[in-house]
């Protein structure tokens, strides 16, 4: 050893990088299996191979590093208003829609939401600023199928799965990417306090500067006013919120602005900044203005929340998978951080408070991996009214709970990892950054929790719906049976306690979660979240599993390596 060297460099984790994510999830391979997506196993595991390799890892570094720019004018003092990315952010957007992240269950197919929902999960686990793009362009499908002209013309380029970033009007491109834009500053969640104004304009002025107006000549509007929230600037078009004063319709209407105009100018959207988030910084959210800008009616007039809901049921669907996909990562990154970093003596996975805390962390995310796949079940099946009662409870209980669970888990595995995940080196402490996003984005967690009052309130049936699919383990466990009688007696009553809505949303999550592990886990997992969750009170912290449970079965089924 040269005498000038001042210590030795042993005792280091090499990163986690060239593992199959799917093959290393024995709790998401069986849930695609129960859920319908079975047909998919083959081209998921093929995909779990791509994203785990150390390349495709380190896309995510480079994207947040490299966050996007925003440039206002060209060269010549034109107005463009355009977003430029680092090229790491394209290739992880080609990686998602070249494998129909955003359009495979509108292909149709046996159990296409499940599987769809495994592949997000997975992408998930990589980089989440790329999936806000992709997941409204996955969820505005719904929406603007209400309005025919424009999905004849937009739908074969949004369900297209050639990534085409090139700032063109849509005719040009081979696919096209949606955006949404409801949040203004004086409202916030409150929608109904927006003050963008919507004013028609009439059919023969449109024809004289659209032409035919292949999306409708007659439902033209000119938008005046701001979103103070306006997801990905870049994308080919968005779905915003704006208040109509006609006669025939006066409130809240949706409409189509697309970047480019039928007659191939730009359309009078001005992006005034970029916003500087604490997480998802690879991704661009903005504040713009609209000055006359062009948007077409989709739905009916005074009916836009309705309508845009046709696509929020899809992005709160997207929350969930999307918060545990990035439990699931932060999980494997800390279980092979504690498996290999030897402290007092002994790898840290075999101390017994480590071992602790790492299979609370195994349980909590095969948990939110389970309640996520069962919830896209509900969405294949949503021909089924009990299967579209159930996902009417469980998308906001579901967003609100697994969401909110996100930024405690996320920091209960940064500390297994000690200093080196509090740091920037390792992707630790972007994954705490991020995991508070989806509880926020898309109705935040009271919003949520008022939501799935007014679901119980409007439709009685919706419990039974709830109390159908928790009696599929009713005979599996005792404290089980008791904690789902008292759950489903007091749904009986009339649901109008609002101070107390976030408990009863969590009560029907952890029921939810309890009876899917009962009926698929093993008897060490399902047992292990029955003690720590429904017995005694889930806490702040992780590392509380009473005495008793079985960590070394947990541990070694949450990570196969």
């Amino acid at each position: 050893m040269d005498p000038f060297d001042t210590h030795e460099v042993r005792n280091t984790v090499a990163p986690l990088q060239d593992i199959n994510l799917y093959a290393a999830d024995p709790a998401l391979q069986e849930a695609l299996l129960r859920e319908g997506g079975g047909a998919d196993a083959d081209s998921l595991r093929e995909l779990g191979a791509l994203l785990g390799r150390a390349d495709t890892l380190d896309l995510a570094r480079l994207a947040n590093q490299h966050g996007p720019r925003l440039h206002n004018f060209d060269r010549n003092g034109q107005r463009i208003d355009e977003v430029e990315f680092h090229p790491a952010w394209h290739s992880l957007m080609a990686l998602l829609i070249e494998h129909g992240a955003h359009s495979s269950p509108w292909r149709g197919g046996a159990g296409a939401q499940v599987a769809r929902a495994a592949r997000y999960m997975l992408f998930g686990q990589v980089e989440n600023g790329s999936q806000c793009p992709v997941t409204m362009t996955y969820a505005c499908v719904p929406a603007l199928r209400q309005a025919p002209r424009i999905a004849a013309k937009w739908l074969p380029k949004i369900l297209s799965n050639d990534y085409d970033p090139r700032s063109l009007p849509v005719e040009r491109k081979r696919g096209a990417i949606i955006g949404m834009g409801m949040t203004e500053k004086q409202g916030g969640s409150d929608v109904r306090a927006n003050s963008t104004r919507a004013e028609a304009v009439p059919a023969d002025e449109a024809r004289s500067m659209f032409g035919d107006c292949a999306e409708g000549c007659d439902e033209v509007f000119r938008i005046v006013g701001h979103k103070w929230f306006f997801s990905a600037p870049q994308s080919d078009a968005h779905l915003i919120l704006a208040q109509t004063d006609d006669a025939g319709g006066a409130g809240l209407s949706c409409f189509f602005l697309p970047r480019y105009l039928p007659d191939g100018s730009r359309n009078q959207i001005r992006v005034q900044r970029l916003k500087d988030k604490l997480g998802n910084r690879s991704n661009a959210s903005s504040e713009v203005e609209f000055t006359g800008a062009y948007g077409w009616l989709v739905g009916k007039p005074g009916r836009g929340i309705p309508t845009i809901l046709e696509m929020g049921g899809h992005t709160r669907l997207d929350c969930v998978l999307g918060s545990a996909g990035a439990m699931r990562a932060a999980l494997t990154h800390a279980l092979h951080h504690a498996r290999r970093r030897v402290a007092f003596g002994r790898p840290l996975a075999e101390q017994p408070l480590m071992q602790n805390v790492l299979a609370d962390l195994a349980l909590e995310s095969e948990a939110a991996t389970a309640f996520a796949m069962r919830l896209a079940r509900c969405f294949d099946q949503s021909d089924d009214p009990a299967q579209a009662l159930l996902a009417r409870i469980l998308t906001p209980a579901g967003k609100y709970w697994i969401c909110k669970r996100g930024p405690a888990f996320g920091a209960e595995a940064m500390e297994v990892v000690g200093g080196s995940g509090y740091v920037e080196d390792g992707p630790l402490a972007r994954l705490y950054r991020e995991l508070p996003v989806n509880s926020i984005w898309e109705g935040s967690g009271n919003v949520m929790c008022l939501d799935l009052l007014r679901a119980f309130g409007k439709s009685p049936a919706a419990r039974e719906a709830l109390a159908a699919e928790l009696m599929l383990a009713c005979n599996a466990d005792t404290f089980y049976i008791a904690y789902k009688s008292t759950l489903l007696a007091d749904l009986a009553e009339p649901q109008t306690d609002e101070f107390g809505a976030r408990v009863l949303a969590e009560r029907v999550v952890l029921a939810m979660q309890a009876a899917l592990l009962l009926r698929h886990a093993p008897d060490y997992v399902s047992s292990a979240f029955i003690a720590s969750r429904l017995k005694r009170e889930p806490g702040g912290a992780f590392g509380r599993l009473p005495a008793g449970v079985d960590c070394a079965a947990i541990l070694a089924r949450a990570l196969v390596e």
